[in-house]
């Protein structure tokens, strides 16, 4: 009863304060994707299974007939609908959030020179809210807006954490609240927080400069096995029926007890095209975790990797008949 009849300033200061409610929030963007992949792939998956059992009979590549391939088809493409939209939303989040954690030194900066001229540590981030922080505007800017409003300047920078949830804000905010909290120079504090964040990321950089010599070479490996595996698909088990054929329609098989078993051709596509398939998530999850550490970025390199080997095996290579 207090709180509706308030001011409407005041109840402005403890919505603020509150920050955003779960309801309020709701799902966010990636695991929406997360949901509508995984119903998408568990409805490819039912195509898939319907396939193998015979009681469905959905080609993507006409004239192949019924059988393995066209299932292994459907299985691939409800992996992609999975991975693919839930990857590339959590890249675009962590690039979002990286061009973010970039301009944050330049921010605490801004805020310690500010706080050097005898202002509170609020005072100094509604002044260096007027700057430009590039993606780390718009949060500063919030921020400056409830601390305008009266919410307590540790109140904002928690809801500045729980905005930007990154290892990198949450040591940042902790050891200015505290600093804060403790009195003295905050200033020094944040000189001294913002050269740490500064160092902390160009070592990152760094870390990835060198990391990424090693997708480089995952990439490299993963076509040459893709080149290989055509070839040999392509063009070696093509030749194997062509000359197993000859020999059983000859009397070498009937005279010299010669032959080839090439009716277990196709069998070994099948297990040409399962290896594809394995080392491209295997490789494009490698990738993304050697890269930044994070299985998002994986998912990504696997969407790709497996796209490519899907397509070219299903699709380019011939079709083999027996």
């Amino acid at each position: 009863m207090a709180t509706a009849t308030a001011p409407a300033s005041v109840r402005r200061v403890r919505e603020l304060a509150a920050g955003p409610t779960a309801e309020s929030r709701g799902l966010s963007r990636e695991i929406v994707c997360l949901i509508g992949g995984a119903v998408a792939a568990v409805a490819l998956w039912v195509v898939a299974a319907l396939n193998y059992t015979g009681t469905l009979s959905i080609q993507l590549r006409p004239g192949e007939g019924a059988g393995t391939n066209p299932m292994l088809d459907f299985l691939v493409l409800g992996l992609l609908c999975l991975i693919a939209p839930y990857g590339f939303a959590m890249s675009e989040k962590q690039r979002r959030i990286g061009k973010i954690e970039d301009r944050l030194p330049d921010f605490l900066r801004d805020v310690a020179e500010a706080g050097r001229f005898g202002m509170t540590l609020s005072d100094a981030i509604v002044v260096a809210s007027t700057g430009r922080y590039g993606l780390l505007t718009d949060e500063i800017k919030k921020m400056a807006s409830q601390l305008e409003w009266g919410v307590p300047v540790a109140t904002a920078l928690r809801l500045f954490e729980e905005r930007v949830p990154t290892p990198l804000v949450q040591r940042v905010v902790s050891i200015v609240t505290r600093a804060n909290e403790a009195g003295g120079s905050v200033a020094d504090v944040l000189s001294m927080v913002a050269h740490d964040t500064r160092e902390a990321q160009l070592s990152e950089q760094s870390r990835r400069i060198s990391m990424l010599t090693y997708v480089t070479v995952i990439y490299i490996a993963f076509f040459v096995f893709i080149v290989t595996v055509y070839i040999m698909a392509a063009i070696f088990l093509p030749q194997m029926i062509v000359a197993g054929e000859g020999v059983s329609s000859s009397n070498l098989g009937s005279v010299g007890g010669v032959s080839i078993q090439f009716a277990y051709v196709p069998i070994l596509f099948l297990a040409f095209l399962v290896a594809v398939i394995v080392h491209a998530v295997g490789d494009g999850i490698m990738a993304g975790v050697l890269y930044n550490g994070r299985l998002a970025e994986g998912l990504q390199h696997a969407t790709i990797m497996l796209s490519v080997g899907w397509l070219m095996m299903r699709f380019f290579v011939p079709i083999l008949h027996t």
